[in-house]
């Protein structure tokens, strides 16, 4: 009678595979399907707790005011909260290094507009756009080129005709280093020309420079300048918006002017920490594109002045590499 062990040996000699084989195969088959299963099912799980929500600027102002409707309404599509923690402290660098540190988890994020880009450049931070993960572009707020109505310009092309003859002349409103400043180089790019730049501290100290006339012009908003064009102080010359806006209509658009590049407009989105599971990102970036589309969250943007434009992460990231490449050939310009 053949031994236990002459079996095996005959058995494993056997083109077909042995009995215990297939048993042991079928078990770790089965053990990577659960295995499988169970990753799955964790990453279906995300997210299981409120996620912080970063916004680098003080309470009450247009990021946060913006911001703020953002946590209000993407809880019904994300599964869970997002309340907004303010970090402010040097133009938005100090919260955004902060979110830097963080783990990688998908449980903070942070919010970044087109200044950040700025101040890399400026050297106020060490950190860019790209030392995060880019999840989505949520609101823009348009840019007018506003100017006091006293100076008798009726149209963009009379204003690019007077600073063009006029060289260094018009005072134009800015926070230097900032946002409006990086717009007003693009418009001198755009068309050659000098400005004499004045350095304001906010939007609103602007606008009411503008209006009493110590500046010829600036960068304004619906938010900011709109009631002063209502009412005869300032006019708004273009706006550089994609189409014209609901509440200008007759206020044309740069691109329609012939300013195919010249694209003025401060754009907030989301980031995380680098090196967040990209599976998560799309988690984030799916909750936001679906709070885009609904219309309550739409109508409570509009009526803070600014537009919704979501971007998901691929698209978000080029237009950031897109700015990237303005800001650094803009720099030197900015550093006044």
């Amino acid at each position: 009678m053949p031994t236990l062990r002459k079996i095996k040996q005959d058995a494993s000699s056997h083109p077909v595979t042995a009995p215990w084989k297939l048993a042991a195969a079928a078990l770790a088959g089965a053990s990577l399907t659960m295995g499988g299963l169970a990753t799955s099912a964790l990453a279906d799980e995300y997210p299981e707790e409120p996620i912080e929500f970063i916004v680098p600027w003080s309470p009450g102002g247009g990021s946060d005011t913006l911001m703020r409707i953002v946590s209000n309404h993407i809880e019904p599509h994300l599964g869970q909260p997002m309340p907004v923690i303010n970090m402010p402290g040097v133009s938005g660098t100090v919260g955004l290094a902060d979110l830097a540190e963080r783990k990688a988890d998908g449980y903070t994020v942070g919010q970044v507009h087109d200044g950040f880009l700025v101040s890399h450049y400026t050297g106020l931070t060490p950190y860019n756009w790209d030392d995060f993960e880019t999840i989505a572009a949520i609101t823009a707020s348009p840019q007018y080129i506003t100017v006091n109505a006293d100076r008798g310009w009726e149209t963009f092309e009379d204003f690019v005709e007077y600073a063009r003859e006029n060289p260094g002349e018009i005072r134009f409103g800015v926070t230097l280093g900032g946002v409006p400043h990086l717009h007003g180089a693009m418009i001198e790019e755009a068309e050659e020309l000098s400005f004499r730049y004045v350095g304001f501290e906010g939007t609103g100290e602007r606008i009411r420079a503008l209006v009493g006339g110590h500046i010829d012009a600036a960068m304004g908003d619906i938010a900011s300048s709109n009631q002063f064009v209502e009412n005869g102080d300032l006019r708004f010359l273009a706006v550089g918006h994609t189409e014209r806006m609901k509440q200008t209509p007759d206020v044309p658009t740069l691109k329609e002017l012939g300013y195919d590049n010249l694209n003025l407009s401060i754009l907030r989105g989301l980031i995380a920490p680098a090196g967040t599971p990209q599976e998560r990102v799309e988690v984030l970036a799916s909750a936001v594109e679906a709070m885009a589309a609904e219309e309550a969250f739409v109508t409570t943007v509009n009526n803070a002045g600014a537009e919704v434009q979501f971007m998901g992460p691929e698209e978000y990231r080029r237009h950031l590499e897109t700015l990237d490449g303005t800001v650094e050939r803009l720099s030197g310009n900015l550093q006044q």
